[in-house]
């Protein structure tokens, strides 16, 4: 394989990968893994790599027997897993907690060599060039494939110890800070959540104020809102003077300020505004439709999530949205982000239309039920979680600037274009 490679300082040097790395050892995990069992050995597959770490919410267990036969790829630490298949592309360092752990087929493992630290190698795998370089020879025929023999191939900028050393803490350190904001979001949303399930599932307060209890978790003028009784409705019980009303009495629809655009018309026409769809973002164009916090949930194609649950995105800012999902904003006292936690915990299959592609109609939406409290239970809940929200929206924007600023000035750092000391300035200027 040849490349045309960009210049380096002097004192560094381009290597092969395989020079970098332990004898035979960049190779891919488990073909067959059988039936998923209960008490196996954890398999990572490609739809566990989040950005630059695991996410275990979705492992799988193999059976023992079958995991002996891939001892060459039993994790122990200290790895990198680059996938091979699908998705291809994602790096991540295998940590200790990882241990015993296996990899699925669609994933190769990486042992580099001690005086070449994991670090570097995944830092070097994620840059363009290297990305590039690997998608560009990707068989494309089936589904995206990376070949080995092109990852044994890949040339790896090697600095000087010391400065490998020290851009590899630098871009490590942009990446445990935008893992914590993204954590610190997903805690946040935890406690939306839990807050939403109390109030208006298990309807926790009203169950205390029964039993003659203070509700938690709420000072007594909030606690004063709520009534200490049920009554009976069509749905079931309810708190008095609560009831189920159609969506439409508390959220208001945009659609029809929704304008799609082809890829054709997206590709000449970039620019810093995102462009959604019906279940993400799609690509940046050069002006807007809507400008403030919206809720996005699927109208067509993808519709329904895991458990009936409706494909939802919580946006906000300057944005472009196409004719795949409806656009919606709370109303009547019901804030946008509670008419999101309350659909996001409603089965919308029964409301679903189309044997060949899944459609959510504005007329059927208006079918979903919403538990409507009184009008002040309503503005507390509002007020109590919008300092959650405007916190979650502040640590997007700054994870976002953080990755972006990091893509950005790696492949700079690891070709010796740009020294340490301009790249630090330019982290503290963008997040003073």
């Amino acid at each position: 394989m040849n490349f045309d490679l960009p210049s380096l300082p002097d004192g560094w040097q381009y290597q092969k990968l395989e020079k970098c790395v332990k004898p035979n050892s960049i190779t891919y995990g488990v073909v067959q893994p059988g039936v998923p069992v209960e008490d196996g050995v954890p398999m990572i597959r490609v739809n566990n790599f989040r950005d630059t770490h695991i996410d275990t919410a979705d492992i799988i267990k193999i059976e023992p027997e079958i995991e002996s036969k891939y001892n060459r790829t039993r994790l122990s630490g200290g790895e990198v897993l680059l996938t091979l298949v699908g998705s291809v592309g994602q790096v991540s360092v295998v940590s200790n907690k990882f241990s015993g752990f296996n990899v699925a087929r669609a994933i190769g493992v990486i042992h580099p060599l001690p005086e070449i630290s994991s670090a570097w190698i995944a830092i070097c795998l994620r840059s363009p060039l290297s990305q590039h370089l690997l998608t560009s020879r990707a068989n494309t025929t089936v589904q995206t494939t990376i070949n080995l023999k092109d990852v044994r191939a890949l040339p790896i900028p090697i600095p000087p110890e010391i400065e490998r050393n020290q851009i590899s803490d630098f871009v490590l350190a942009l990446d445990d800070r935008i893992t914590l904001l993204r954590e610190t979001n997903a805690t946040l949303e935890a406690i939306a959540q839990a807050i939403f399930k109390s109030w208006f599932v298990d309807f926790d307060p009203v169950r205390a104020k029964m039993e003659g209890r203070t509700p938690e978790g709420m000072d007594e003028a909030t606690a004063a809102l709520f009534p200490d009784s049920f009554e009976e409705s069509e749905l079931g019980l309810v708190p008095r003077g609560w009831s189920h009303v159609s969506l439409r009495e508390v959220a208001s629809i945009f659609d029809s300020k929704r304008v799609p655009l082809s890829g054709q018309d997206r590709a000449k026409r970039q620019g810093p505004y995102p462009y959604y769809g019906a279940a993400a973002l799609m690509d940046s164009v050069d002006d807007y439709l809507f400008d403030g916090v919206y809720l996005l949930m699927g109208e067509d194609g993808s519709v329904v999530g895991a458990e009936g649950y409706p494909v939802t995105q919580y946006v906000w800012g300057k944005i472009w949205v196409n004719n795949h999902a409806h656009v919606l904003q709370g109303k009547n006292g019901v804030s946008t982000e509670h008419v999101m936690l309350s659909l996001r915990r409603t089965n919308i299959q029964p409301f679903v239309t189309g044997a060949v592609q899944a459609k959510l109609s504005q007329s059927n939406m208006w079918r979903i039920m919403f538990m409507m409290p009184s009008q002040d239970v309503s503005e507390a809940f509002g007020s109590m979680i919008e300092p959650l929200y405007a916190r979650l929206r502040q640590n997007y924007e700054q994870a976002q600037t953080l990755a972006n600023l990091r893509d950005t000035l790696l492949p700079r750092l690891i070709s010796g274009k740009l020294r340490l000391p301009e790249a630090e300035n330019t982290i503290a200027e963008a997040i003073a």
